[in-house]
């Protein structure tokens, strides 16, 4: 397995799907390069700066901020919520500050990857519902082939209900790539199976929810070699595809009119546990006419270099869960 690097965590409505009455609810979003305005060292270094050719300013950041603000209120305020294509601690210190996300009391966890487009996984937590206890990183990069990626953020933590639930959050290599990428995505999935079978053989009484943006179907090998099950696997039961039964005629990201699901979240969990029906979270704030084609498509911040004025080109995810004796209470 890939060295994990510990972290030290930072402590800093229109409400429709709702996934109680589970102990967490859970979401996971790509919010599509959510950059501050300043330059940095990476690929984007003047891309996403007012003078940049995205032309990046102050007041569009904040758009984004408050559209973003918006879809997590939409969602009930999650307990925790997984996000990819985060630049930096300070949009994201500007999201749970900035803007009314800070009545939920939401907190983080993000580091900097070695990702090239400096877009990182981070983690939102309600701080009065879920009570991080570690936060580490896997590398997912191969520094050898010069392949610079995101890395996987494992976060273990404690729900209200004072269950433990290990977070794995992944933003796989983009088909861009071509067939580098799709070689460096299977290393990944290999790389991903094996942490979840130590995880499990480790904590075994604690739900495992693997979340992220995966580039990949679920019937494109490395999810197939994800879901497989070998003679060394130490988990009694398989990985359960928690947003399998999504509606078909929908997904979470759009190309070239259509829809497919390219964000997925799993689950390993003994039987005392039990998860809530899934949302794919599409309210019409999120959407938008595709014009030279017949229906909607995500609002996204950018099609190219042309600014749009939406906030993503992905659309979220929302499961619940808990142990079954905590749903009972309800």
């Amino acid at each position: 397995m890939a060295l994990l690097l510990c972290m030290t965590i930072m402590k800093p409505n229109e409400a429709q799907p709702q996934a109680a009455p589970h102990s967490a609810s859970i979401a996971w979003w790509n919010v599509e390069n959510l950059f501050d305005t300043q330059p940095d060292s990476t690929l984007n270094e003047y891309s996403f700066t007012p003078l940049g050719e995205k032309c990046w300013t102050h007041r569009r950041l904040e758009h984004k901020l408050h559209g973003i603000f918006r879809t997590i209120a939409y969602m009930d305020a999650p307990d925790v919520v997984g996000l990819a294509e985060v630049e930096n601690a300070t949009v994201l210190q500007h999201l749970v500050q900035g803007t009314p996300l800070r009545q939920h009391h939401y907190q983080f966890i993000h580091h900097d990857s070695p990702d090239r487009r400096g877009i990182d996984v981070a983690l939102l937590y309600r701080a009065d519902r879920f009570c991080p206890l570690s936060a580490t990183y896997v590398c997912n990069s191969d520094s050898a082939s010069q392949f610079f990626t995101r890395d996987m953020m494992v976060v273990r933590g404690v729900t209200a209900s004072s269950d433990t639930l290990l977070l794995l959050l992944c933003h796989w290599p983009s088909k861009l790539g071509g067939s580098r990428a799709a070689k460096h995505r299977m290393t990944i999935a290999k790389r991903l199976k094996c942490c979840i079978d130590s995880l499990h053989t480790i904590y075994p009484s604690n739900a495992i929810v693997v979340m992220g943006d995966f580039n990949s179907t679920i019937d494109e090998p490395p999810l197939q070699l994800l879901l497989s099950r070998t003679d060394t696997d130490s988990t009694p039961n398989k990985l359960q595809h928690l947003t399998a039964n999504l509606p078909h005629d929908w997904g979470s990201y759009k190309y070239q009119g259509t829809w497919s699901y390219i964000d997925h979240m799993f689950m390993v969990a003994d039987g005392s546990w039990q998860v809530s029906p899934p949302h794919l979270v599409r309210p019409p704030f999120l959407l938008k006419e595709e014009g030279s084609r017949p229906g909607v498509r995500p609002h996204r911040t950018f099609l190219g270099t042309r600014y749009e004025g939406g906030i993503s080109d992905h659309l979220p995810l929302l499961i619940g869960i808990g142990k079954k004796e905590d749903a009972d209470k309800h």
